[in-house]
């Protein structure tokens, strides 16, 4: 059994890797720091199952994904990733995904979700799932502004919602400051807000983020 693991952060891979390693018979674990990387990857050796972040740098992992399953439809994707917002979950759904979870669940229920995928079921963190179903604000499909826009737009645009400052955001997707400060600028437009403040009360009006989940930047 040969798990790919794309995550740009070089702990957060080894630790997963152990953690599987020590938990699942005949595991071979492979590491990318990229989506670029990881689509070089399988094109030289293809695993059983891709176990990918969604804040990566250069293409996202939404992107990523879309790309490996065009590739290769029978390989499957969990996503595991920081981001809990349901209109990325449903991005990572939409773009092929086998399984969403976010990076805050126990150890156990990432190899149970590991198994689950590779025998070929769907696995989605049991909170997450019960949002998704639950939820009765409206879908950002559903408003024009939102439809258009692509997953690291939505991502930094998550992240401003949340009260992210600029140098957080750079650093998290591995950017700089400018090119996040740009995107803002161009988020702004194609939102048809004028301030953060409106961009903030968009988020909440479409779900996109929750009330009280703002934090202080």
């Amino acid at each position: 059994m040969k798990i790919l693991l794309v995550d740009d952060h070089a702990v957060v891979r080894q630790g997963y890797a152990s953690l599987l390693g020590a938990l699942l018979p005949d595991v071979q674990i492979s590491e990318a720091a990229s989506g670029e990387e990881a689509l070089a990857q399988v094109q030289v050796q293809i695993p059983n199952l891709v176990v990918l972040d969604i804040g990566l740098p250069g293409i996202s992992g939404l992107e990523t994904c879309r790309r490996l399953r065009q590739r290769l439809p029978q390989l499957p994707v969990l996503f595991f990733s920081m981001h809990e917002e349901l209109p990325l979950v449903r991005q990572a759904l939409d773009a092929g995904a086998a399984g969403y979870l976010s990076k805050r669940c126990a150890p156990d229920v990432l190899v149970e979700a590991v198994r689950r995928v590779l025998s070929g079921y769907p696995y989605i963190e049991q909170l997450l799932a019960t949002q998704l179903a639950c939820q009765k604000t409206p879908e950002p499909e559903g408003d024009p502004r939102l439809a258009g826009m692509t997953p690291r737009e939505m991502e930094i645009f998550i992240m401003l919602a949340r009260g992210l400052p600029t140098r957080q955001i750079a650093e998290r997707l591995c950017i700089s400051g400018k090119t996040v400060s740009n995107h803002m600028t161009l988020l702004k437009n194609k939102l048809g807000v004028d301030s953060l403040a409106e961009l903030v009360h968009l988020a909440i009006d479409t779900g996109v983020l929750r009330v009280g989940e703002r934090q202080s930047a």
